[in-house]
């Protein structure tokens, strides 16, 4: 049996002949601005291609899906209420501290999809790049969108979109970072909160986009983000009465008709998945995807 002496001898000859030991990750949830362990405890292995371990992911359960909700409509007042200037200055200063911890992210994509580094760097590159191209768009699309209606008679018409409320969103699984922006981006930027259900099998540029979140401006609960069985996890938000949309993007055909079944019993608005080109330009579909039109009629006083 060795003395705590001959343990520390041993320990200080290692670290003098240049030895340590890797500083293991577990990640953790991000729900409401905090980063909470899963309500179960319970982990698992996040493995790269060639299937050697990365880190560990929290499994999310339905409890952590019901508190992320109630994280989400929490912010929604907040968020919804903030003039799109401001909305579309916090998606830039996000793509602007992704920029900061570009190689961080490349070398994440590349080791859980497999891709070569200069792949890698492309797809985080535009994905960079794509929280600027809808932050622009922020005090924009209410122009396009919106507008006065001819009537007849003294009155102004007007519609003007607001947002649906709290949007479930499935990450797509096949496209890490690049998918996740363009899914989750759009519905912020118009005034949503939004609960995210990373990829199950690359939920690491999703977990740490969680950390870019939490050191920018958004509001805690705007953005929550949850990894570990989509389906699980996306049963109880489907079927959530406080939940106002779902985005199917990351859910496969069997399983998006079934979540798709149980959003129709409380009139949730369903994106159906439809074989995304996640390196193809983005458009204003999934932005109007997650807005209302408010129509006001308003005397003209002749």
């Amino acid at each position: 049996m060795s003395t705590p002496e001959a343990r520390t001898s041993s320990t200080s000859g290692s670290v003098a002949r240049g030895a340590r030991l890797s500083v293991l990750k577990t990640y953790k949830l991000y729900v409401g601005g905090k980063f909470p362990r899963s309500e179960s405890g319970r982990v698992y292995e996040v493995t790269d291609a060639k299937g050697q371990w990365l880190a560990n992911a929290p499994l999310a359960s339905r409890k952590d899906a019901r508190d992320a909700v109630v994280a989400a409509r929490k912010a929604f007042g907040g968020w919804s209420g903030a003039t799109a200037y401001n909305r579309g200055q916090i998606l830039y200063r996000i793509a602007e501290m992704l920029e900061g911890r570009r190689e961080q992210f490349a070398a994440e994509v590349a080791a859980v999809e497999g891709l070569s580094k200069a792949k890698a760097q492309a797809q985080t590159d535009a994905a960079i790049d794509r929280w600027v191209w809808y932050a622009g768009w922020s005090d924009k699309v209410a122009q396009v969108v919106g507008g006065g209606n001819p009537v007849a008679g003294p009155f102004f018409n007007l519609s003007t979109p607001e947002p649906t409320g709290v949007v479930a969103v499935l990450a797509p699984q096949n496209a890490s970072l690049l998918g996740l922006v363009s899914v989750l981006a759009p519905v912020i930027v118009t005034g949503n909160t939004a609960v995210v259900v990373a990829s199950r099998t690359a939920p690491l540029p999703a977990l740490s986009l969680a950390e870019v979140l939490a050191t920018s401006d958004l509001p805690g609960g705007v953005v929550n983000v949850l990894s570990g069985d989509t389906v699980e996890i996306a049963r109880p938000l489907a079927a959530h009465q406080d939940v106002n949309a779902i985005d199917l993007a990351g859910a496969d055909a069997e399983s998006a008709a079934e979540l798709e079944g149980a959003a129709a019993e409380n009139l949730k608005r369903v994106l159906r998945p439809g074989g995304d080109d996640w390196s193809a330009g983005p458009g204003l579909e999934r932005m109007t995807a997650f807005l209302e039109t408010k129509t006001v009629w308003h005397p003209i006083g002749a």
